[in-house]
């Protein structure tokens, strides 16, 4: 069966929820199932349901379905060629084969359970749209919309209504039964009925007796499609009878002896609330000795001589006359052997004994005996009493057989003599006893209490809409104690009587429809009822043949923002359930997947605008009774950017500014350039100029000073940009000294004083304090009170630098203190002193605290808090607040507390039942004004269970669809969140490939019955299960399914590399894709060579799986290439993977690079080259940084001359004797002597002519680089053996 819908868009009409596992293929049961087995395996698709047992045994109408498909577009021709190779199945059809026969012989009760399963899978109820003009044309089968309470109890003095309203079209007509009799209205004067309205009406201002009208009733709405029954409402009138007159004897009772004082109130309607007072209308002080029972009785478990003091008179109030009824007062006469009432006994730790009373051990006063039973209703409070006698007066506890009493609904009343027990569930069954103790003994009571239900819905029956030839069902599911049993009635009347329907069949609880025609409309009832009560529910089945339709206007014009996100909107409706498709541009293939996304109501997301984007785009909804379009022309229009922004600048005083803002925006588009001024729309002055591209600003004064913000915006978008204005003060040179003095915060404000006091407001004055050369700008007013934050300083207002006095409103009941601050361009200054306090008067609260919530911390309360009203808002002593709650949608009264703080928390409320909360403030002059109402939730629980029937249908390699049923809302015990589906990847189809078993999850918001889970692993087995999410958390896991993905394409190959070794050839390495999703075939590489802006003829290469090499030979050395490389499965190519060859270098460097940087020896060559000059380095090094001597003559013959500063051994030195460095020397840090450049350095002897020799012939030598190299090993022959000398010498 296919469901109907009236939603915005129509996702795949053709999904279902795969089968399990592990059920049968239907294509496969056809050869392998016996002919006379019911197949249950079934997909639906639009308007086609068929059996498995064969195509030639399908209905005539799914046949002429089909055949009337046959004429629709090349979508829905597409649509029915995927549903032939399908091959659906369903139990059922109209064909006399096998099938039917056996169901006509009565099959075996499985059967019928089986066949639900199946339906139960594939139906539900669906609204027509709001939409008016649908609304109005649609014929639609009466339903009930409002009706009194089935127990109507009215005020006889008041005129009687019994309400039922209802809607239908066309609108229906109503007529009544009283006591299941026709009601003829006309024919009573007093009785009328409201136009276009079912109720009743019964005036008595002419006149009558209400308890004449009193009986049973039930309203009737009818139209031509069928009628809707309101429950049967019994009408009752509120009686209120007098007490009888009886005069009453003292009651004589001896001091320490229990006592019952029986009330006994006349039976009212409803029954009277009972409450014990003297005859002087005081109240009876109760405690644990003296009670009152829930029967209304007064007992004494003991009587003490103070009881005499006053009388004891019973009052019942009664509800609808708002009358207290008073009894004759009992009056009581106590005998003791102690007369004297001294009250100072009273407190005695032994109060008995000190007044001569016999100490007795417990006996109970009710109930009597030693065992009791009771019963209750399922949902209703359970009050368990035990009152017992003794001396001293016993104490009661309560106790459960086998188990703990329910802390989470179970409080004590009375004084602990009462147990009440709320929303009692069957889990409280069983024995309960209470146990009466003092200190000469302890007696015990049973009770034992069975737990009954009045029927409750576990699944109601709802309207259904159905389209000509559909299937669908109707569930009446209830529960109770004894079970209820079912009667279906259709249009008012018994189901049995009703004329027969070949269409209809009925299997206990449920109705299934089969092959429905438009005769088949009408609203059916279940009445399901045992001897605690009855439900009775109205659900009507309507038929539809509705082509498709537009519900939005046609075509549309949308314009969007390059790059942005957009929505196309396509609501329709239609039945059957329309096949929505987008189209752009009159093109054939439909709008799905990529940069596309259709939802399921019907719109279009493209999930990032291009330039290719704009076109026409149209939807087309399509079912067997024709189709329906409408198109949305896309604009794209180019974004708004300012791409010159204005700048921070600095100014002086009285210069001008220009700030800069060109825009770069659509030409289509208007655009609007403003400006802002720290953050505020900016006034155009005289002194400001405003262009397209700029602000120009002439003589900048300090109030010039802040953030400038251009605005570029059209009527699609904006773009921002803000610089700051930094004003300085004038350079001039100063005229006087204080103008050369610097600028400093101000002084703080003197001399606060209040003046003009009233009951709202007081003048506060100052005087200024001194600027320090900075202007004063601004002032804070600022005030403390000393009640709720004292200490804390709160800004109060802020007044212009000119003003030294100001009037301040002030709040009710404030103990003000004030203080000033003075603000000029340098900063603030120090607070003023304190002024002295004012208190203003008091007043009742002008508002109520905000921020009011209700929620549950807990499953069996909620958590009231609201944010506390402050100081100024409080208007008075003890700001305290009236917290009142209720469950909302119930007659029960307001529950109320007075709190001090900000959070109240209710105990003992049901798992996430909405609360109705006020909170109102309170002072001692009064209370605020009349509260919002807000609604809050008691707290959460865990889920109870787990969606069921979960199936899955494979969409493609990465992505499933799942369909599950619905959990039933009392079973959420929450909010519901999401329904949310935990996956894993079990194992990889291929071999020997490790797969991560990391659970993730695919979550789908509200309350919905499928979804889809993608980004999925292909040719993977997966495992899948279901939970429904609440605030609370997960609840139970639904049963694990298994599912296998596809093969897909495969990843991109990895580690594509491309070498070049020489100009002739190019070499291509990769790897195998790091994701293979399926069975790989090969390898596609894709070449094409270019140059600059040319392109050469594409080549095309196919290899195995197996290889991950390939070269190719270059046509020329000039060209590069472009490659592209992908992996392909039989699905078909995967991502591919693109890469370029290096660019060549010119053909010179070429050409060496051929013929001699390649060669081996020309490396070998340049190594050496470049160890060499590394060695000379090594040795220029040195010889810069030697120190030591030089020999310059082998033997002394001829002394030196004037000149020589030396001549001891032969040998000139460098350095003194006394290792001071030379003059015209610097010595570095690490202690070598570095020589300077100067005139008569020793490089100088070495230059000029040839070498000269001395007197006695020996070599002076040249110090420049042309040294012999005889006259080189010489020298270094003579030097004193060192490590430098070693190094210099293998150099």
């Amino acid at each position: 069966m296919r469901r109907l819908a009236a939603r915005g868009a129509a996702g795949d009409v053709g999904e279902v929820a795969a089968p399990a596992a592990d059920s049968t293929d239907c294509a496969q049961g056809r050869s392998r199932r016996p002919p006379r087995l019911i197949d249950l395996c079934a997909i639906w698709d639009p308007g086609v349901f068929l059996p498995a047992a064969g195509w030639k045994r399908a209905s005539g109408t799914a046949r002429r379905r089909l055949n009337e498909a046959e004429t629709l577009s090349s979508v829905r021709e597409a649509q029915v060629e995927r549903l032939e190779a399908a091959r659906p199945c369903r139990p059922g059809s109209r064909e006399r084969g096998p099938v039917l026969r056996m169901a006509r012989q009565q099959p075996p009760p499985w059967v019928h359970t089986a066949v639900l399963l199946c339906l139960l899978s594939l139906t539900g109820a669906i609204e027509i749209p709001m939409d008016p003009s649908i609304q109005n044309e649609l014929s639609q089968p009466p339903t009930i919309t409002k009706q009194s309470v089935k127990d109507h109890i009215v005020d006889p003095r008041d005129n009687i209504l019994i309400e039922c309203e209802a809607k239908g079209n066309p609108a229906p007509s109503f007529h009544w039964t009283r006591n299941s009799r026709f009601f003829n209205i006309a024919k009573d004067p007093r009785v009328s009925m409201r136009r276009r309205s079912g109720t009743l009406v019964i005036d008595f201002r002419s006149g009558g007796r209400p308890e004449e009208y009193e009986g049973e009733y039930q309203c009737f709405a009818r139209n031509k499609f069928g009628t809707a029954l309101s429950n049967r409402i019994r009408l009752q009138v509120s009686k209120s009878p007098l007490w009888p007159k009886e005069n009453l004897d003292p009651v004589v009772v001896q001091e320490g002896a229990p006592l019952t004082l029986q009330c006994n109130p006349p039976p009212g309607l409803p029954s009277p609330v009972i409450f014990w007072m003297s005859s002087s209308m005081e109240p009876i002080t109760q405690d644990k000795r003296v009670s009152q029972g829930h029967n209304g009785d007064l007992y004494f478990s003991n009587v003490m001589l103070q009881d005499m003091q006053t009388d004891y008179s019973c009052n019942a109030r009664f509800h609808f006359t708002h009358t207290i009824q008073q009894k004759n007062a009992f009056t009581l006469k106590v005998l003791t052997n102690n007369p004297y009432n001294d009250s100072s006994l009273r407190n005695h730790p032994d109060m008995y004994s000190a007044r001569g009373v016999a100490e007795r051990t417990p006996s109970f006063m009710y109930p009597q005996g030693t065992a009791s039973s009771q019963m209750v209703l399922r949902g209703m409070d359970l009050l368990l009493e035990c009152i017992a006698s003794g001396v001293p007066t016993p104490d009661i506890a309560w106790y459960k057989k086998g188990g703990d009493l329910p802390s989470d609904k179970a409080k004590f009343e009375n004084f602990n003599k009462a147990l009440r027990i709320t929303n009692v569930s069957e889990e409280d069954s069983g024995e309960y006893f209470c146990l009466a103790s003092n200190k000469m003994g302890s007696i015990r009571h049973t009770i034992s209490v069975r737990v009954k239900a009045a029927p409750y819905w576990l699944d109601e029956p709802k309207n259904l809409i159905l389209a000509p030839g559909e299937d669908g069902r109707l569930v009446c599911r209830a529960n109770g104690n004894p079970k209820p049993t079912v009667q279906w009635m259709v249009n008012g009347e018994p189901l049995q009587s009703a004329p027969p329907n070949p269409n209809r069949e009925v299997a206990g609880d449920t109705i299934i429809f089969r092959d429905t025609q438009i005769s088949s409309r009408a609203v059916y009832q279940c009445n399901t009822s045992n001897e605690h009560g009855y439900l009775l529910a109205n659900a009507f089945v309507s038929v539809l043949d509705v082509p498709p339709r537009m519900l939005s206007p046609r075509n549309q014009l949308i314009r969007v923002i390059l790059y942005n996100r957009t929505r196309l909107d396509c609501p329709f409706f239609g039945s059957p359930i329309p096949t929505l498709r987008w189209f752009k541009n009159g093109q054939g293939s439909n709008l799905d997947g990529g940069n596309y996304h259709v939802y399921e109501n019907g719109s279009l997301e493209i999930k990032m605008i291009r330039k290719e984007d704009q076109g026409i785009y149209t939807c087309v909804a399509t079912n067997i009774l024709g189709k329906a379009e409408n198109q949305v022309r896309l604009e794209v229009k180019d974004p708004t950017r300012i791409y010159r922004m204005p700048e921070d600048q600095v100014a002086k005083r009285g210069t001008t500014v220009q700030l800069e803002c060109r825009v770069k925006h659509d030409p289509s588009l208007k655009l609007t350039v403003s400006w802002l001024k720290d953050d505020e729309p900016l006034y155009i002055g005289n002194r400001m100029k405003k262009e397209d591209d700029s602000l120009t600003i002439f003589g900048v004064a300090e109030r010039d000073q802040g953030s400038y913000t251009c605005v570029a915006s059209t009527e699609l978008d904006q773009d921002l940009a803000k610089a700051y204005l930094t004003v300085l003060a004038d350079q001039a040179t100063p005229t006087n000294r204080l103008a050369a003095l610097p600028k400093g915060r101000p002084d703080r404000p003197r001399d606060l004083e209040l003046t003009d006091l009233a009951e709202r407001s007081v003048r506060l004055t100052w005087i200024p304090g001194d600027d320090n050369n900075s202007p004063i700008t601004d002032y804070v007013v600022q005030f403390e009170e000393d009640q709720f934050q004292p200490g804390v300083w709160h800004d109060h207002s802020k007044f212009p630098g000119s003003v030294n006095s100001a009037i301040l409103q002030l709040s009710p009941y404030v103990n003000y203190q004030f203080r000033v601050i003075a603000i000029n361009e340098v900063g603030s200054s120090h607070p003023s002193l304190p002024s002295e306090r004012y208190r203003t008067s008091g007043a009742p609260p002008e508002s109520n605290p905000a921020d009011v919530r209700g929620e549950g911390t807990r499953k069996n309360n909620m958590e009231i808090t609201w944010t506390p009203m402050n100081a100024t808002s409080a208007f008075g002593p003890n700001l305290r607040y009236i917290v009142k709650w209720r469950r909302r949608e119930t007659r029960e009264t307001w529950n109320n507390v007075t709190v001090w703080g900000s959070r109240y928390v209710v105990g003992q409320t049901p798992v996430y039942v909405p609360y109705e909360i006020r909170v109102q403030a309170e002072n001692d002059f009064g209370k605020g004004p009349e509260p919002d109402t807000v609604i809050g939730y008691s707290g959460e629980d865990y889920p109870r269970a787990a969606p069921t029937d979960v199936k899955i249908r494979v969409l493609n390699s990465t992505a499933i669809s799942l369909q599950w049923n619905r959990v039933y809302p009392d079973t959420v015990q929450g909010q519901l969140r999401e329904y949310r589906a935990y996956y894993w990847r079990e194992s990889s189809l291929l071999k020997n490939l490790w797969v991560s078993q990391k659970r993730q999850q695919a979550s789908f918001p509200g309350d919905r019955p499928r979804g889809v889970v993608s980004r999925l692993f292909p040719y993977s087995n997966y495992k899948l299960e279901m939970v429904v999410v609440n605030g609370r958390g997960d609840g139970p896991r639904s049963e694990t399914k298994e599912f296998t993905t596809p093969e897909g394409v495969p990843s991109a190959p990895r580690r594509f590399r491309v070498r070049q070794p020489n100009l002739e050839t190019i070499n291509l390495e990769w790897d195998h894709p790091e994701h293979p999703n399926g069975i790989l075939i090969g390898y596609t590489l894709k070449y094409v060579a270019f140059n600059g802006t040319k392109l050469g003829k594409q080549i095309v290469e196919n290899f195995s799986p197996n290889q991950t090499k390939f070269t190719v030979q270059r046509a020329d050395p000039v060209s590069r290439y472009r490659f592209t490389l992908s992996a392909r499965t039989q699905v078909g190519s995967g991502e591919a993977v693109t890469e370029e060859s290096p660019a060549p270098p010119n053909e010179a460097y070429t050409n060496n690079q051929a013929d001699i940087a390649t060669q081996g020896w020309f490396i070998g060559l340049m190594c050496a080259i470049a160890l060499l000059v590394l060695i000379l380095l090594i040795v220029c090094f040195i010889k810069r940084s030697r120190g030591g001597k030089y020999p310059v003559r082998e033997k002394k013959d001829v002394p030196l001359g004037p000149e020589d500063p030396k001549e001891e051994d032969g040998s000139f030195d460098y350095s003194d004797e006394d290792n001071k460095p030379l003059q015209g020397s610097q010595t570095s840090l690490d202690g070598t002597i570095k020589q300077q450049e100067s005139d008569d350095s020793l490089v100088d002897y070495g230059e000029g002519g040839e070498g000269q020799f001395n007197e006695d012939g020996s070599f002076i030598g040249q110090y420049t680089v042309k040294k012999d190299k005889e006259e080189t090993e010489g020298n270094e022959s003579s030097e004193a053996t060192s490590p430098v000398n070693a190094i210099y010498s293998l150099a």
